[in-house]
């Protein structure tokens, strides 16, 4: 061993660049200086990249810089792509991780990676997937990265290794390229090398991997003929002449890899490596290569050449009793001819068998004859299976295959495609899937197949996915379940995919086709939900009427009456039926559970409930939804649109909680996740809408502008309707850039549009409220009877945060004392709800009017109330409109305190608990020994960090409240 490792460190010729390269990343990451004499002031990751064609020592470099890494402490993780094993997902993965953790017990593991083990687990070969939806393929790229990350942190310094790279895994090459960035981040050393020739598409990223920080990738130059002449010598002797070695150096282009065979071949003729046996070199090097190289194996024996061509089909590390049984060969004769081509120098190892070269693995396998190489790979799948090794195994052997209608076939590859959908490999799994339905299946089993085959193309192609689906519902199908899977899985692609209306129609279809009720309820169910976002709907007020006299008889008893129970909930929040209806209902669809993860149903009823409580100014009952609903999606690893859709909404809820930063904060990180999923889809135009509205909110103009500009936020609207409505939000930014004209445009059409389908709630969408505003110069009549139609409507709904939100508009409109009766009462309705921006801008407001019409005194008490209330907002605009005011009056602004908590304190937990009691202002004002406007304020501040109005105090306060009865004036 030690003789051979000396001859590898000596053919490492002229990579003098190359390792130097390789000892300053490494003394870095050790933090060491390069001479090794003191300390480097930090540790500190790297990339290193190496590419060149094959044969020119990339390998022996690499297995030099795992020498030189285990030398200075490092963990080092190594992996290497292969030519046959490039379709099996996470191949190159499993190599990396897999040996760190493999030895653990299943508690050991659960414990290392905490909620990431059903996810990244079956992906690693370290458990099998669990039942429920597999994770989509960003969230297992995240989960592996934090597997990566946390083996960095525990295990630094850590030196990753990933030979030809060229060959790796779709799935794999694609999360190391990502990955690769982070890597000077962390105590890790990232070394990759490939062949950039054959590098594939979905791994450019590579191409760009610097070769030291900063720079390209480190190109392998063909060794000189000094160099190679110096290889010569060390392996024929010193008394090889300069001219063999100068031969020996053309024929084979300094290619090291190509005279190193040369030169044993050299050995093997016994030729005197002098000028006179010089001519005999070109001879002896086309036996190194292609057909020379074929050649000589057929001379080994045809039991030879059979092993030979079961390990090129077999891949690498290839299992010396698999390789006989695909060869057909007894354990004797197949020991026999390991020998002979280890001899041969074609094969090494023993336990497990290995070419000695990827070049003569891949002239072995080209090699071999079409038809039989069809045969071993059928006898390859075979031997799998027989061996205990799975389908998933088999499974890239029988994508060699030719059809021939095979149930065998089918129900491995089936097999496989499920187990590689479970370790959050789609691709993989369709690949394997549209191989069965060539083989082909029997009759009874196309459909399931094309039904399997849509499910794996719904993350990567919906347009491909409904097509599968449809063409699987013309098949004959006999048992129910799965046309009903069918109908639900095509109608939510087909919504999803913002055609909604085809969803619906689809659902309508199959509803009249069953008998069962159960079934025809629940397509009934699936069918109201995706009529309740269409923005085309033709009919919606009947819907609305169908829907509430199916709702109000049902109790609830299954998940498919919660849902319509649900879905009832929201129906009324927008028609604006008094919140108290819709709240009644939305408890009563919370009462058995609805799950936001659940494989065969979406999550957009869970969604819309809680949506419910935010709107009826119960913000904090919704945001304790949705964090349960939000650590659904994570345990289950869906980290794309899904996730998206959590961190938007619940952005939202924080812009109308008055808690600007943290939903900038929120929403942008949904944002980040809905450009995964791809422009202009309906996760986008979710996270585009609240970052504009959020942006506004915090005065910051320009930034809202240049996001719609850099997004594409404009006409044409999505089809489905959207939290906030995109098209409102829109108007809202022109009229927030000057442009009440245009603005005017688009929010009357978006009153058009919702207007007749009963959509009238201006809590959910204030398109009055802003249409009122840019009408209000050119006429002023109509704005303000839009305004107060908006005022009737918001009352009609009877939540405080409606109505003084409309009130401060029809107060903008208006003039004279109704403008400060109008305002008074928005401050008033306002401190009883927990939206705390539009409670700053109305008190603003406010004291902006008192101060105009000469009440300084009482304006005064307004803006520096509106001025500490937007400060603790994040309204950086409002806060300057409200210095503005105040230096006006000629008076000096505060200094803003520090932004509330969402603690308590004891006087307005104690204010609480009474009110919840039944306890009126005047009450509560006595036990405290405060006036009743302390009071209101004290309770105004509990609304806001609760979250919740006075009629959901008492939920909201929970245990607190029980434990403060005994106690009721605090501590």
């Amino acid at each position: 061993m030690t003789r051979r490792a000396g001859r590898n460190r000596r053919r490492l010729l002229e990579r003098e660049a190359e390792l130097a390269a390789a000892d300053e990343a490494l003394c870095e990451l050790a933090g060491l200086n390069p001479d090794d004499s003191e300390p480097a002031e930090r540790p500190r990751g790297a990339l290193l990249a190496f590419a060149g064609p094959a044969g020119l020592g990339k390998t022996t470099l690499l297995a030099e810089v795992r020498r030189r890494a285990a030398a200075k402490g490092c963990t080092v993780l190594s992996a290497r792509g292969g030519d046959q094993e490039q379709r099996v997902a996470f191949h190159v993965a499993r190599q990396l991780i897999q040996p760190q953790l493999a030895g653990s017990s299943d508690a050991a593991l659960r414990l290392q990676l905490g909620s990431w083990y059903a996810i990244v687990g079956p992906a690693l070969g370290l458990c099998t997937a669990e039942a429920g939806a597999p994770p989509d393929p960003q969230g297992l790229r995240d989960g592996l990265d934090w597997v990566l990350t946390h083996l960095a942190v525990q295990r630094a310094p850590l030196v990753l290794v990933l030979d030809d790279a060229h060959w790796a895994d779709p799935e794999s090459l694609s999360w190391l390229a990502a990955f690769a960035p982070r890597a000077e981040e962390l105590p890790m050393l990232l070394v990759v090398a490939y062949r950039p020739d054959e590098l594939p598409d979905h791994a450019q990223q590579f191409r760009g991997l610097p070769g030291r920080a900063g720079h390209r990738p480190i190109d392998l130059e063909p060794l000189t003929a000094p160099a190679v002449g110096r290889l010569v010598r060390e392996q024929l002797g010193d008394h090889a002449d300069d001219a063999f070695c100068r031969e020996c150096w053309a024929v084979t282009a300094g290619n090291p890899f190509e005279a190193i065979e040369l030169t044993a071949k050299v050995r093997d003729r016994g030729l005197e490596p002098n000028e006179a046996g010089a001519h005999l070199l070109r001879d002896l090097a086309a036996a190194v290569k292609g057909s020379g190289l074929v050649a000589r194996l057929e001379r080994l024996g045809s039991s030879t050449v059979r092993l030979a061509w079961a390990g090129a089909v077999l891949g690498t590390e290839i299992p010396p009793a698999l390789a006989a049984s695909v060869a057909g060969l007894g354990a004797e004769e197949a020991a026999d001819a390991a020998d002979r081509l280890r001899d041969a120098r074609i094969l090494t190892g023993s336990d497990t068998l290995e070419f000695v070269h990827p070049l003569i693995a891949t002239a072995v396998y080209r090699a071999i004859p079409d038809a039989v190489r069809v045969a071993l790979h059928g006898q390859a799948a075979w031997s799998v299976v027989d061996a205990g090794l799975g389908s998933t195994a088999a499974a890239r052997h029988l994508m060699e295959t030719h059809p021939e209608g095979d149930p065998w076939v089918v129900q491995h590859l089936r097999a496989a495609a499920r187990e590689t959908l479970r370790a959050g490999a789609p691709d993989a799994a369709r690949r394997h899937l549209a191989r069965a339905l060539r083989e082909p299946p029997a009759c009874e089993d196309r459909a399931a197949v094309l039904f399997e085959l849509g499910c794996a193309s719904l993350l990567t192609e919906p347009a491909t996915t409904v097509n599968h689906l449809r063409a699987a519902l013309e098949e004959p199908i006999a048992d129910p379940a799965l046309r009903q899977g069918i109908v639900y899985r095509l109608s939510q692609v087909l919504a999803h995919s913002d055609r909604l209306g085809e969803a619906s129609d689809t659902l309508a279809r199959e509803a009249r086709l069953t008998t069962d009720p159960r079934t025809r309820l629940r397509m009934q169910a699936e069918k109201f939900m995706w009529d309740a976002f269409r923005a085309d709907e033709p009919d919606s007020p009947a819907r609305s009427r169908r829907l509430a006299r199916l709702a109000d008889r049902l109790t609830g008893r299954d998940l498919t009456e919660r849902y319509i129970i649900g879905l009832r909930a929201w129906d009324a929040t927008l028609r604006a039926e008094p919140a108290a209806v819709a709240l009644s209902h939305a408890e009563r669809a919370l009462e058995g559970g609805l799950g936001w993860a659940a494989e065969d149903r979406g999550f957009e009823v869970p969604v819309l409930v809680a949506l419910t409580f935010l709107y009826a100014d119960r913000p904090g009952r919704a945001e304790e939804l949705f964090a349960a609903g939000t650590a659904e999606f994570e345990r289950q690893g869906w980290r794309g649109a899904h996730l998206s859709f959590a961190y938007t909404l619940l952005a939202y809820i924080r812009f109308r909680r008055g808690r600007l930063a943290e939903a900038e904060d929120f929403v942008r990180a949904g944002l980040r996740l809905a450009e995964r999923v791809g422009p202009r889809t309906p996760v986008e135009w979710y996270a585009l809408g609240t970052l504009v509205e959020v942006l506004l909110a915090r005065g910051r103009l320009d930034e809202a502008v240049q996001v719609a500009l850099d997004h594409d936020f404009g006409e044409p609207f999505p089809a489905a309707v959207t939290f906030p409505d995109s098209q409102t939000v829109y108007g809202e930014l022109l009229l927030a850039r000057g442009r009440p004209k245009e603005a005017a445009v688009e929010l009357a059409a978006a009153g058009r549009r919702l207007d007749p389908r009963g959509m009238r709630n201006p809590a959910w969408c204030p398109w009055q409220l802003h249409l009122a505003l840019a009408e209000a110069h050119d006429a002023p009549d109509r704005a303000r009877e839009i305004a107060l139609d908006a005022v009737h409507r918001a009352r009609r709904y009877a939540t405080a945060s409606a109505i003084g939100q409309a009130l401060r508009v029809a107060a903008e409109v208006s003039g004279g004392t109704e403008r400060t009766g109008f305002l008074e009462e928005a401050v008033y309705h306002l401190e009883r709800s927990p939206a705390g921006y539009e409670l700053a801008r109305a008190v603003v407001d406010l004291g902006t009017h008192l101060r105009r019409t000469g009440r300084p005194q009482e304006a005064a008490e307004h803006l520096y109330r509106g001025l500490e209330a937007a400060g603790q907002c994040g309204a950086d605009g409002l806060v300057d409109s409200a210095r503005d005011e105040l230096a006006a009056a000629g008076l000096r602004p505060r200094r803003l305190r520090a932004i509330e908590t969402d603690a308590l304190t004891a006087r307005e937990r104690t204010a609480a608990v009474l009110t919840a009691q039944g306890r009126d202002a005047a009450m509560v004002a006595t036990a405290l020994h405060l006036d009743e406007q302390a009071v209101t304020r004290l309770l105004s501040a509990v609304y806001r960090k609760v979250g919740t109005d006075r009629a959901g105090l008492a939920e909201a306060l929970g245990d607190g409240l029980t434990d403060t009865l005994e106690a009721p004036h605090g501590r």
